[in-house]
């Protein structure tokens, strides 16, 4: 009898959280970007297995920093950017978010990229790809509901797994694997601390904590959904995580053992891997590229949209129709225009827009991690849910090394 009752208090919680699940696994592979495999790419061609330690400090700071998302945006009923408003005032709104616009424009931008380059490897030009996956996305967007799309992003999740099978193509020393974990051989010099930087930084983007808030609110989670959640934010981080490990093992079991070094976008890294881990290895690769950038050419335009207009007062959300909250919808219309037509310039500076983006979103991203620590820290809006002692300690030594690491990214250029 107790068995039985056993077995169906399991079969209940199993089915509340398969229901609950999707904004963490979201949030988190939805980092796994063309800029993110780009970077993870990299660090591999160029290091080897020596950086693969940066990964456990960027897990705990990703699980960290969503979870205080989410447990804000159940505690509330808001997003970020609304609590931001209400509390530090529309001027101070205004000027954050203008500068989260352009780069997220030129984050979206960067993701078509990827879409170009990764089919470009197929045979397809970017002049079909772009546009057809484009249409795609605002379909997808405009006519779909949230229950629809959040079911597309979780397979895109899945299938951002390939990178395992290309990892394994290029037959890794899983020795030498375990010794960068365990011993790591860290080297000062600049260029290996500023590949560091990269690396964690890459991890978390200011746009990401905008959307969790706004994912967990469009789903309708409330506190008491509070242990079923942290599970979703956890296997989202490791997810993340485990999707950049084989990333950055694909790499260095090819590129980096046979000397080639120079990648500038992760297209690059899958056009290399041919020779080394063969036609399919490389296909493989391209492919979770391929996926990587139509699901984060999807989610950033929504969470850019979401997060301006909910600023502003205006309605928000997926699940809302054309004619209930029509500036979202022009917002995200517009994103998808101008980053689109900027793709399909011939010669376009897209190097150049990645760079600039990047930075944008390192100036950013201090501003917008101190309004989080103190929204959750005020009793007034998250009353007995404010952040304990540990979290408070995780959370801002997180905050100061993310902090500290955005300022060296900014000032390392002019050193």
């Amino acid at each position: 009898m107790m068995a039985q009752a056993k077995k169906s208090t399991f079969l209940r919680n199993l089915a509340l959280f398969l229901a609950i699940l999707g904004p963490g696994i979201i949030t988190g592979s939805v980092d796994n970007d063309a800029g993110g495999i780009t970077t993870y790419s990299v660090a591999g061609a160029h290091y080897g297995y020596s950086l693969l330690w940066t990964l456990i400090p960027a897990f705990i700071a990703l699980v960290v920093v969503q979870e205080m998302n989410a447990r804000m945006g159940m505690v509330t009923g808001k997003g970020l950017a609304d609590l931001i408003r209400e509390n530090a005032g529309v001027k101070i709104t205004f000027f954050i978010f203008i500068g989260l616009l352009i780069a997220d424009i030129g984050n979206t931008t960067t993701e078509f990229a990827g879409v170009a380059g990764s089919m470009q490897i197929f045979g397809v030009s970017k002049y079909i790809a772009v546009p057809l996956v484009a249409i795609a996305v605002w379909i997808l967007v405009v006519k779909g509901t949230y229950g629809i799309a959040e079911k597309i992003f979780l397979i895109f999740s899945v299938f951002l797994l390939s990178y395992v099978v290309s990892a394994i193509m290029g037959k890794p020393n899983w020795g030498e694997i375990g010794t960068s974990i365990i011993h790591p051989d860290i080297e000062y010099n600049f260029d290996y601390i500023t590949m560091v930087i990269g690396l964690i930084g890459t991890t978390i983007a200011p746009w990401m904590q905008f959307y969790m808030q706004s994912a967990v609110i469009e789903k309708g989670l409330e506190i008491k959904d509070y242990k079923f959640t942290i599970w979703d934010v956890i296997i989202g981080s490791i997810a993340t995580v485990v999707v950049a490990f084989f990333i950055v093992v694909a790499c260095a079991s090819t590129l980096h053992v046979n000397g080639i070094v120079k990648i500038n976008e992760a297209k690059d890294a899958a056009v290399a891997l041919e020779p080394f881990a063969g036609t399919f290895a490389s296909q493989i690769f391209a492919f979770g590229l391929f996926i990587a950038s139509v699901f984060s050419a999807t989610i950033l335009p929504i969470a850019t949209a979401f997060y301006v207009c909910e600023a502003f007062g205006f309605e928000a959300g997926i699940d809302k129709k054309l004619k209930e909250a029509p500036q979202f919808y022009t917002l995200f219309t517009a994103i998808l225009i101008i980053a689109v037509g900027i793709i399909l310039i011939p010669n376009a500076p897209l190097i150049l827009i990645s760079l600039w983006s990047q930075v944008l979103n390192g100036a950013l991203l201090p501003v917008v991690l101190l309004c989080m620590m103190l929204l959750i820290n005020n009793k007034e809006i998250m009353g007995e849910h404010t952040n304990k002692l540990f979290h408070n300690v995780v959370g801002w030594v997180t905050t100061v090394i993310l902090i500290g690491l955005t300022i060296a990214l900014l000032v390392s250029p002019l050193l």
